[in-house]
């Protein structure tokens, strides 16, 4: 379903029935809809419609009543017990008034235009860095820097900020969205399915789709929609059952929908596809369950496939022979986040996921190609140019779904088309992007499974670094060194920012067994007794060497750190500290304590010239500003 109506159409509504002014009961429960009940439940389709189920044409006033005062289980649906008889009568009067005798409640023809178009064009994308007021994509740019440009806020006014507004979004589900925005625009997501439109500058609502899940594979894990992306005048988004949709960014009504792949296999989608040229590429999640990964593009205008390219190699394609017998049909090698993508080389690069099973090795020999590696494809036909692996053979998790950073510079004297990448495995990457040539691999925490690289690049395993049934004690762990969560360039500092986590992980093997929809674990992982850490640190490029570090008592897999031309790295943490960071010190200059675990990164952007920094905490979007 899908909202169009604005508030004054539902006022109209509130106040006009049948060609008549409404008075007495009707009047008062008018108004008490609006204050308890209007967030949720408008006139023209918001999820849960009046125009359904126990509010319908047919509904007598007792089942109203009882609905409202008990709410309605398995919905969102909440009890209104606080409300006295005579209020709840007064709101029956009112929901039977709608109808007024008709059948139906008599919905006002919809707006085809509630918000201008944003005809986000190609170019426009292309030139992102022009635009330094919008979030354009996932990761701010094709670049994948996530770096904002704005410096209204600086390192000397940031202790100022304060939050400017909030917006609770429907369902349980922890938000891990980052959003976009477009010309004053907020576009993301909420509860897998959720998607709305608020105004950026105040968090109202303009409007909301929801899509219940179609499908549900009782073992589905990670419940959660990491955003959305928008090409011309459309917003396209995955869902837990693994279709993807493209929505009407000015209504919000649902133009096509596709089913990319079979949810009770294990297939879902998390994070939003990637607009390229005139094609929609999208990843895919489910890197547990014994899937094969592939990374697909679309027709923006029809949903239509174009072209898939598998990551785990088939016979007779490059790298199947880096899998022993079948085991690549249970290979994995999910493509769950966004990637980047170089305009002048028009290249695209894309993450790959961990192999399966997960922890032993044995029964996949080899590489296992394209498991945790980065490709870079042609977004024309999705061939392969080429390839870099950065854990051969993996066999504690260590997913490369992590940022691909592109940034022009000079590296070691000369200047470089540069990729950079801070890795599960604790190591921090830099690339040759024309080539995949290998320039170099830092740890940026304690490792203990690679002593060195060879002249092509590949790692030298230290011995006992594998899983064992036995368990072997390795550096660092499951999590991972860093994770999904943003990472950032900053140009002026020449610096990388990322959220760290060190320590280790006893990694136990165990006979796997595959069942269809299911995870394909092949082991475990167990506490090793030794310490932790975690925070925040900078990296230079150049050297890998650490900057500095800023600690933080919690890590976590999943909030990032935003740094801006205003010399401010913005960071959360799992506590809940949404915190700026000085970003050529790594000093604290200001804090705010947002009441709920953080589990996305931030963002930043302008409305009519005042800077917002927006993330999300729990199931709330925040933004803050520097007062008036």
């Amino acid at each position: 379903m899908n909202s169009g109506s604005s508030l004054a159409t539902f006022l109209l509504l509130a106040t006009v029935y049948a060609g008549g002014q409404q008075t007495g009961p009707a009047a008062a429960g008018a108004a008490l809809f609006q204050r308890s009940c209007a967030s949720c439940h408008n006139v023209e389709g918001r999820a849960p419609s009046l125009a359904t189920g126990v509010f319908a044409h047919g509904s007598d006033d007792a089942q109203i009543a009882q609905t409202i005062r008990s709410g309605v289980t398995g919905t969102q649906m909440p009890p209104f017990p606080a409300l006295s008889a005579d209020e709840i009568r007064q709101l029956v009067v009112y929901i039977r008034s709608l109808s007024a005798g008709r059948g139906r409640i008599p919905y006002p023809t919809p707006d085809p235009t509630p918000i201008p178009a944003p005809a986000l064009t190609f170019e426009r994308l292309r030139h992102a860095a022009s635009e330094p007021h919008n979030w354009l994509t996932y990761w701010g740019d094709y670049q994948g820097t996530h770096y904002s440009r704005l410096n209204q806020i600086t390192a000397d006014n940031a202790r100022r900020l304060q939050a400017a507004w909030a917006r609770q979004l429907p369902g349980s589900s922890v938000l891990e969205a980052m959003p976009l925005v477009i010309d004053g625009i907020m576009y993301t997501s909420g509860a897998p399915g959720t998607v709305v439109a608020l105004d950026a500058a105040t968090g109202r609502q303009i409007w909301r789709y929801q899509r219940p899940q179609k499908v549900r594979n009782p073992n589905e894990i990670n419940p959660f929609n990491r955003g959305v992306a928008v090409l011309g005048d459309r917003i396209f988004v995955g869902t837990l059952d693994a279709a993807l949709l493209a929505l009407d960014a000015r209504t919000g009504a649902l133009l096509w929908e596709v089913q990319v792949a079979d949810p009770m296999q294990g297939f879902s989608i998390t994070s939003p596809p990637l607009p390229v040229k005139d094609k929609i590429i999208a990843g895919i999640a489910g890197g547990e369950f014994g899937i094969r990964g592939f990374i697909d593009a679309y027709d923006p205008a029809t949903g239509a496939r174009l072209w898939r390219f598998a990551t785990i190699p088939g016979p007779g394609e490059f790298g199947h022979d880096t899998w022993a017998g079948d085991s690549w049909k249970l290979g994995c090698g999910a493509t769950w986040l966004p990637g980047s993508y170089d305009p002048d080389l028009d290249l695209v690069y894309w993450a790959v996921g961990n192999p399966c099973p997960l922890y032993n090795g044995a029964v996949r020999q080899g590489d296992n190609l394209f498991s945790s590696s980065v490709l870079a494809l042609e977004p024309a036909t999705g061939t392969r140019k080429w390839h870099y692996q950065f854990t051969p053979h993996d066999t504690h998790d260590w997913d490369s779904n992590q940022d691909m950073m592109l940034v022009d510079r000079s590296f070691h004297g000369q200047p470089r088309k540069l990729l950079m990448h801070g890795d599960r495995n604790g190591h921090f990457y830099v690339l040759d992007r024309t080539n995949g040539k290998f320039l170099a691999g830092t740890p940026f925490v304690p490792q203990t499974w690679n002593s060195g690289f060879d002249a092509n690049g590949r790692p030298i395993l230290t011995p006992g670094s594998e899983s064992s049934p036995e368990g072997n004690v390795i550096a660092p762990t499951i999590g991972g060194a860093t994770n999904f969560q943003a990472p950032s360039y900053s140009p002026i500092t020449g610096w990388v920012y990322l959220a760290f986590s060190a320590g280790s992980q006893r990694y136990i093997s165990d006979t796997p067994k595959f069942e269809s929809g299911r995870q394909y674990p092949g082991g475990r992982g167990a506490p090793s007794g030794q310490t932790r850490s975690a925070g925040i640190k900078a990296i230079d490029p150049e050297t890998g060497k650490t900057m500095w570090e800023f600690p933080l008592t919690q890590g976590s897999l999943t909030s990032g750190v935003l740094a801006t031309a205003g010399g401010v790295v913005f960071a959360a943490s799992r506590e809940g500290y949404l915190f700026a960071l000085d970003a050529r010190t790594g000093a604290s200059l200001w804090r705010f304590q947002t009441g709920a675990a953080i589990d996305a990164s931030p963002i930043c952007y302008s409305v009519a010239g005042k800077q917002f920094v927006a993330v999300s905490a729990g199931n709330v979007v925040y933004s803050f500003a520097l007062p008036e």
